[in-house]
C-alpha cells in the first residue's frame, strides 16, 4: 500500500508539473531578453545539474552493484527532479523563446514514471517466471540511460538559456554537440574497458579496437553522406565529407586487423588524422581558430597515447603477481607459510603501476577533447569574444571541466568496485579483509617501505549491502 501511494503521489505530481503555464514565447522584447535571472532559475539550473550529473549517475551504479541505498537514492532524485521542474515553471525574471529543453523536461517526466512504476512492480516479485525478467532487464536499460538523458538535457538547457542555435546554427550546433558528446562517451567507455573490463573483453572474445573499427566505420559512413547539403562544395563540405570517408575506410580496415582478437593501432592513427585535419579547420574569428586547433592537437594527442598503450604499455593482469589465500599469513589453507607463487618482483609492481596509471590518459584527453569541441561553435565563441575572454582562459575553462567530469566517471567506476553486491563478493571469497595494493587500477607506484605498512595496516572499505530482489 505504501508503494502504491508513493506512485499515485509521483504520478499526480508529474500531471500538476506538465499543467504548469509558462512564459515561453515566440518572440521575445530586448527587455524581456535583457531582464535579470531571478534565485528561482538559478537554484532550478544548480539542482537539476547536482541530480542527473551527480545523483543520478551514483544511483545507477549503486543499481548495478545492487545495493541497499540504490532505491533511496533514486527516489530522492526523482523528487527532486520534479521539484526543480516546478521551480524552472515558476521563475521570475527573464523570459525565454520556446525550446526543445521544455519539451525534452515533459519526456523526461514520463521517463521517470515509467521507470517507477517498474521499480514498484519488481518489488512485489510476482510473475517471477514469465513477465518479471523481462521488466528487470527493461528497469536496467531505462536506469543505465538517466546519464545520457540528463546530459542532453543539460545541454538543451544551456542552448536555451543562451538563446543558441537557431536558424542557420542549428546545423553546426548538433555536429558540436554530437560528435562532441560521442568524443566523451568514447572515453567513458575506453576507461571502463581499460581499468575494469578487461575480464569482459577477454570473455568477449573481441579485442577492444575491434569494437572502436565497428563504430568508427559506421559513424565514417553516416558522416560520408551528411555532411554535404547539395549546392556549391564548401571547403567546410569537402574537409567534412573526406573525415567520413577516412573513418569508414580506417574503421574497415581496423576490424581486418582486429580479427582473431587482434590488436591494432588503427583507431588510434584515424584519432591522430582526425585531430590534424581540426587543428587546420579555418575559422573566422581567433579565439576559434585557437579553440579548434587546441581541439586538434589534444585529439592527437589521445591517439599517440593510444597507440602507446597498445603497443608498449602491458597488459597490468600480466604484471600483477598472483593473489590468493594460499599465500596469506593468516589463511587456514594447508602449506600456508611456503608460497606457492614466487615473491613478487619490485620492478613487475612498479611497471604495473605505472601501467595502470598511463591508462588513464587516452580516455581523459578524449573526454578534454570532446569538452573543447562542444565548446567551440561560432556563437559560443562570438560570446566568449565579447565578454573580452582571451582563448588560453576559455580553454582553461574547458579542461577545468573535462577535469571534473573525468573525476565523476572514474569515481563512479572505483564505485563499482566496492559497493553492494561488489564488494559482498569480494569479502565472501577472502579470510581476511586486506586490501590488496597491488590490484587496485589507482595505485601509487610503490615502495618497499609503503608496500610493507600497507600489507599491516589498510583495510577494505565497503559501502552498502546487497539487496535481495
Amino acid at each position: 500500500m505504501a508503494a502504491t501511494r508513493q506512485l499515485s503521489a509521483l504520478v499526480a505530481l508529474c500531471l500538476a508539473t506538465t499543467a504548469l503555464a509558462h512564459g515561453h514565447h515566440d518572440e521575445l522584447t530586448d527587455e524581456q531578453k535583457s531582464a535579470p535571472i531571478d534565485a528561482i532559475l538559478w537554484i532550478h539550473m544548480a539542482l537539476q545539474a547536482f541530480v542527473w550529473g551527480m545523483l543520478f549517475p551514483l544511483g545507477m551504479v549503486l543499481g548495478i552493484t545492487r545495493s541497499r541505498w540504490h532505491v533511496p537514492i533514486q527516489s530522492a532524485g526523482i523528487l527532486l527532479t520534479v521539484g526543480g521542474v516546478f521551480l524552472g515553471h515558476l521563475h521570475g525574471g527573464r523570459s525565454f523563446l520556446k525550446s526543445f529543453h521544455g519539451t525534452f523536461a515533459n519526456i523526461i517526466l514520463l521517463v521517470l514514471l515509467v521507470q517507477a512504476v517498474l521499480g514498484v512492480y519488481l518489488k512485489l516479485h510476482i510473475h517471477e517466471k514469465s513477465l518479471r525478467p523481462w521488466m528487470v532487464r527493461l528497469h536496467g536499460v531505462v536506469g543505465k540511460a538517466y546519464p545520457v538523458i540528463g546530459w542532453a538535457q543539460m545541454l538543451f538547457g544551456a542552448v536555451a538559456f543562451r538563446g543558441f542555435c537557431r536558424g542557420g546554427h542549428l546545423g553546426q550546433c548538433a555536429a558540436h554537440y554530437i560528435m562532441g558528446s560521442a568524443f566523451i562517451a568514447y572515453g567513458t567507455i575506453m576507461a571502463i574497458l581499460l581499468l575494469v573490463g578487461e575480464g569482459w573483453v577477454r570473455r568477449s572474445g573481441r579485442s577492444p579496437e575491434w569494437w572502436d573499427s565497428w563504430v568508427i566505420m559506421l559513424w565514417g559512413i553516416v558522416n560520408t553522406f551528411t555532411e554535404h547539403h547539395g549546392g556549391a562544395w564548401s571547403v567546410k563540405d569537402m574537409q567534412h565529407t573526406i573525415m567520413g570517408v577516412l573513418w569508414w575506410a580506417g574503421g574497415a580496415l581496423g576490424i581486418f586487423l582486429a580479427r582473431n582478437n587482434q590488436r591494432n593501432v588503427v583507431p588510434g592513427l584515424i584519432i591522430i588524422l582526425t585531430g590534424w585535419g581540426m587543428s587546420n579547420h579555418a575559422q573566422a574569428l581567433m579565439i576559434s581558430t585557437m579553440v579548434h586547433s587546441m581541439f586538434g592537437y589534444t585529439l592527437m594527442l589521445a591517439g599517440i597515447t593510444r597507440i602507446i598503450e597498445i603497443c608498449f604499455v602491458p597488459n597490468a593482469a600480466h604484471l600483477d603477481p598472483p593473489s590468493g589465500d594460499n599465500q596469506s599469513e593468516n589463511t587456514l589453507a594447508e602449506g600456508a607459510r611456503t608460497p606457492v607463487f614466487p615473491p613478487p618482483d619490485p620492478e613487475a609492481l612498479a611497471k604495473a603501476s605505472a601501467a595502470r596509471a598511463f591508462r588513464h590518459l587516452p580516455p581523459f584527453l578524449l573526454v578534454a577533447s570532446g569538452v573543447l569541441f562542444i565548446s567551440g561553435t561560432d556563437e559560443e565563441l562570438k560570446f566568449v569574444s565579447d565578454m573580452g575572454m582571451d582563448h588560453v582562459t576559455y580553454i582553461l575553462i574547458m579542461f577545468s571541466l573535462a577535469f571534473t567530469i573525468y573525476t565523476m566517471i572514474v569515481s563512479l567506476i572505483h564505485l563499482s568496485t566496492v559497493t553492494g553486491k561488489a564488494a559482498t563478493e569480494t569479502t565472501e571469497n577472502a579470510i581476511e579483509l586486506r586490501t590488496p595494493t597491488t590490484a587496485k587500477w589507482y595505485s601509487r607506484v610503490p615502495t618497499a617501505e609503503a608496500q610493507s605498512s600497507s600489507n599491516h595496516h589498510e583495510r577494505q572499505h565497503i559501502i552498502g549491502d546487497d539487496e535481495d530482489e
